[in-house]
């Protein structure tokens, strides 16, 4: 499939961490089964004896949510220390653990990133990591479970998901867009005006850091998710963050155009087209240099973007 990648996450009962993926954007499809165990071969029923752990396997386009963004979910609804319990289920079957495709490095990089960047947080974990092996998976009546017995035990809390996966609400501008805006930047983030070709200057803006809204001041995009189109504004492949951003159907001058508009501030940035490098997933966000500020990743701690630093590669 298109885009689409896969991880495989324990998190305790697969009931809980199913449902809370289900409802990110950009997770595709879902399958919960028993993962890393000594055979090949087991059940509900004989789960523990064959020491598999309750995992869900998640199919997500990473064209539209980074496996970061899904990790440090992830660490939102597990207790990471705890050994071989999560909530009020105990055993084997209920370790944490994140698993990869024995092929796919980019991941384990990824995973051995994040788990570094929480260990540094939270001291030695119990999250056990490794190339995924013997995923079996489970029975029917336990896929999409919450969905079909939505009064089931879960210890997971499902309404986390629609929370900011990183609280840093800043204070709006509260100004007027037309004194605090240049021109051009007006023009463009108040009445979807479009700067001339190869004007802004962060169109050859290539150093490490984030690219944050000019009115708003949340980060948006990503250096390492950006590259030349050729096209003569600032192109990436995907937001920083996959709920920062909103999209629109624009039919304005004859043409069908899906607008991208930074949801913090309710401002135009650009359009997004399918026509990127398939490699990094195949959009190309054309965003508007004049709606962005670039924060140098020298500079993110001194400006309040420490956080977001996991990031930027």
């Amino acid at each position: 499939m298109k885009n689409i990648k896969v991880i495989y996450l324990a998190g305790g009962c697969f009931w809980g961490t199913e449902a809370y993926f289900k409802n990110l954007k950009g997770i595709k499809k879902t399958v919960v089964g028993y993962a890393n165990g000594k055979s090949d071969d087991t059940n509900y029923e004989i789960v523990a004896s064959t020491d598999h752990a309750e995992t869900v396997k998640i199919y997500y386009d990473f064209s539209r949510i980074s496996l970061t963004e899904i990790l440090l979910h992830y660490f939102r609804i597990i207790d990471p220390k705890s050994i071989n319990r999560q909530g009020n289920d105990i055993g084997r079957q209920y370790r944490t653990g994140i698993y990869w495709e024995e092929e796919d490095k980019d991941s384990e990089q990824i995973v051995r990133d994040i788990m570094k960047y929480e260990e540094e947080k939270l001291g030695k974990l119990a999250v056990e990591i490794s190339p995924i092996k013997n995923f079996v998976k489970a029975e029917d009546y336990h896929q999409d479970y919450l969905e079909k017995n939505p009064m089931g035990y879960c210890h997971v809390n499902l309404s986390l998901a629609d929370d900011p996966i990183i609280d840093d609400e800043r204070e709006f501008l509260n100004k007027n867009k037309r004194d605090y805006l240049d021109d051009i930047s007006y023009d463009v983030m108040e009445n979807s005006g479009t700067e001339r070709p190869f004007t802004s200057e962060l169109n050859d803006e290539y150093r490490k850091g984030i690219y944050v809204d000019k009115l708003s001041r949340k980060p948006l995009f990503v250096s390492s998710d950006k590259f030349d189109a050729g096209c003569g504004w600032p192109s990436f492949s995907r937001p920083i963050i996959s709920t920062y951003l909103e999209e629109d159907r624009d039919t304005s001058f004859g043409m069908v155009r899906t607008e991208v508009r930074s949801k913090s501030s309710d401002s135009h940035l650009g359009h997004v087209f399918p026509d990127g490098p398939v490699e990094m997933g195949g959009l190309r966000y054309c965003i508007n240099g004049a709606s962005l500020d670039f924060v140098p990743y020298e500079k993110m701690d001194e400006e309040g973007y420490g956080e977001y630093k996991i990031f930027v590669k």
